[in-house]
């Protein structure tokens, strides 16, 4: 395997290096880079020949993210880095693990081992090394629902998932309800939309209703330490966020 190093600390690089080979030692640490600019100028000229690219954050001429801005990488990525405070940034881009600083082999050996496992949960998909980095990337990603389908008398149509308000169960009856003030019934329950939708965008307030962040027209403090969440659709049911759910709601409602 054929490995590229971002780092600009130059005892950290080698003792990646070190604990790569310990790991594997037919990895090939093909570069050591330690700025944005260096990184940029090598990956536009060398990226066909990595298969996998271990990346600090904090390098000596700003932050590697930049490097995204000026080139295109294909490559699965592992962040290394003295910060826990850039872990969303990184998972959306190339990230297959984070790493926090001062790394032990133990840290590498679990995130070389997970980048096997999906490699090997991927099949037969394909030989070619490019496709299968690709593919990787994809599955190192999860995706969220972006529509659903529902019944209209003997009709279907798709929701897209931006339309949705909220989600109402009642009793074993889910209810999608729509900016437009419509609701259908799914065959869903909240407890699987949980998982299909994107935690950023919905949030479930109690074992009734799931809503989107792009729905609430106001939130109050409610009795008891609770919150009273008002849709700006019509809906004839109060969403109360149970006590226990109170702190995630504010940090959800904060974008954190």
């Amino acid at each position: 395997m054929n490995v590229l190093i971002i780092e600009d600390e130059a005892p950290a690089a080698e003792k990646l290096e070190r604990y790569l080979s310990r790991f594997n030692s037919n990895i090939n640490v093909l570069e050591k880079l330690t700025s944005v600019q260096d990184s940029v100028k090598w990956l536009k000229q060398n990226q066909e020949q990595v298969e996998l690219i271990f990346m600090d954050i904090q390098l000596t001429d700003g932050k590697s993210f930049d490097i995204f801005k000026e080139v295109t990488i294909t490559k699965p990525i592992i962040f290394i880095t003295a910060y826990d405070d850039y872990a969303i940034d990184a998972f959306k881009v190339n990230s297959i693990d984070y790493l926090l600083k001062p790394i032990t082999f133990d840290d590498l050996k679990q995130a070389m081992e997970k980048l096997a496992s999906m490699r090997t949960n991927l099949g037969g998909i394909t030989q070619n090394l490019d496709d299968l980095n690709v593919a990787l990337l994809k599955l190192s990603k999860k995706t969220y629902k972006t529509r659903f389908m529902v019944k209209l008398g003997e009709h279907i149509k798709s929701v897209i998932t931006d339309d949705i308000q909220l989600f109402y169960a009642e009793g074993r009856t889910v209810y999608l309800y729509t900016t437009q003030n419509r609701k259908f019934i799914i065959d869903y329950k909240l407890e699987e939309l949980e998982e299909l939708l994107d935690p950023v965008q919905f949030f479930r307030t109690n074992r009734s209703f799931i809503i989107n962040i792009n729905a609430i027209e106001d939130v109050v403090v409610y009795s008891s330490s609770r919150l009273k969440v008002t849709p700006r659709l019509d809906i004839d049911k109060e969403i109360i966020v149970s006590r226990e759910k109170v702190s995630a709601f504010k940090d959800w409602f904060n974008g954190l």
